[in-house]
């Protein structure tokens, strides 16, 4: 633990650290593979909506059945004519889902199980969604999901600036995409308990962006009264700065989350925790991802079509190729006369390496004009 949080304070002084801006590229590309991956899944499998959205009915037998999921399968098929989901509860008893099916449907089906399961009617629950209601639940969850997204980018914007809300944006696209696809891919029910998870989780994302991004602000506001580190180099740093914070906080989000989906939905067997927990655990991961990957690199490439930070990388570059030590920092250059008006007094320190002190002081001496004969 002393090696990680030594890690750590190397990483934040800025001693050490993975340069993402450079390799951005890379992390682009695996972006897009995952994103292409998650879409075509969707497209193919599409979203397995469950009866909230598309109406149905759920029915929930008496605890410690002795039938197999299976076997409730195929009975709750056999009396329906349609496609059922069975899971077995932790309490042994079962919960059998049938969409479009009206009232009079439901009271026969409900006959049906009790004779195939041997279990009075009346001991097994029978809950109805309408089909409209279900409709309003979904325009309700675009609405809620369209609201918020609203919001994140009006903030960012006024809180930081605008190629920070669109990059901000991206990202919270990028892990709304790859969550819907993954959940196309298993095969999960699509619940109210799916959209909370969202919407949970696009708040997490943009709290680890907004980390980054505070500490880039905080960093880049004089950017240009110097000519040591570009736009590109400082933002670099802001992620290695804050990179053991976003993956402890991830970790110690994710081990929690991680127990209720798999030991909590996969052990206990309870549907609304699979609903809510791989929702969470796909997208604390892709949100943490993001924020690191995604986000402040993209706000770097916006950053450096600026002219002012255009001409900052000329500067900076113009300096380096004068002579560099080990370091990447000039050694035995001189702060031109335009730096010194315009740059800061940490500017000329960061000049390294001996001057041409015998020049500096005979020059101008005893000739006001300071010329050379």
């Amino acid at each position: 633990m002393s090696k990680l949080g030594n890690l750590g304070a190397r990483l934040h002084h800025g001693e050490v650290g993975y340069d993402f801006i450079k390799n951005r590229k890379i992390w682009y590309g695996v972006s897009i593979l995952i994103t292409v991956v998650a879409i075509v899944g969707l497209a193919v499998r599409g979203l397995h909506m469950g009866i909230e959205f598309q109406g149905g009915a759920v029915f929930t037998t008496p605890k410690n059945m002795s039938a197999s999921v299976a076997q409730a399968e195929t009975y709750a098929e056999e009396a329906s004519g349609h496609d059922a989901i069975v899971q077995k509860l932790g309490d042994g008893s079962l919960r059998i889902q049938i969409a479009a099916i009206d009232t009079s449907t439901s009271d026969k089906i409900k006959t049906a199980l009790s004779e195939d399961l041997g279990v009075e009617a009346e001991r097994i629950n029978a809950d109805l969604v309408g089909p409209s209601w279900g409709e309003q639940i979904a325009n309700k969850a675009w609405q809620g999901l369209g609201i918020f997204l609203f919001l994140v980018v009006i903030y960012l914007a006024i809180a930081f600036e605008w190629r920070m809300a669109v990059a901000a944006f991206i990202a919270l696209i990028h892990d709304i995409t790859i969550t819907v696809g993954i959940y196309a891919l298993v095969g999960f029910e699509v619940t109210p308990g799916t959209v909370i998870g969202l919407l949970t989780i696009l708040g997490y994302s943009l709290y680890d962006t907004v980390v980054v991004f505070d500490s880039l602000k905080e960093q880049t506001a004089d950017i240009t009264k110097q000519s040591r580190w570009t736009y590109s180099e400082i933002a670099n740093r802001s992620i290695n700065s804050t990179l053991v914070r976003s993956v402890n906080t991830t970790v110690v989000a994710l081990l929690p989350v991680g127990a209720l989906l798999f030991i909590g939905g996969g052990v206990l067997g309870a549907g609304m925790l699979n609903d809510i927990s791989l929702s969470l655990f796909v997208g604390l991961a892709a949100g943490a991802y993001s924020s690191i990957f995604i986000a402040t690199p993209l706000v770097a490439d916006l950053k450096e079509l600026e002219p002012s930070m255009r001409s900052l990388k000329k500067r900076v570059l113009a300096k380096r190729a004068l002579g560099a030590d080990t370091d990447g920092e000039p050694r035995g250059v001189r702060v031109p006369e335009d730096d010194r008006e315009n740059g800061s007094d940490d500017d000329a320190a960061a000049v390294v390496g001996p001057r041409d002190s015998s020049v500096s002081r005979s020059r101008g001496h005893g000739r006001p004009s300071g010329k050379r004969r």
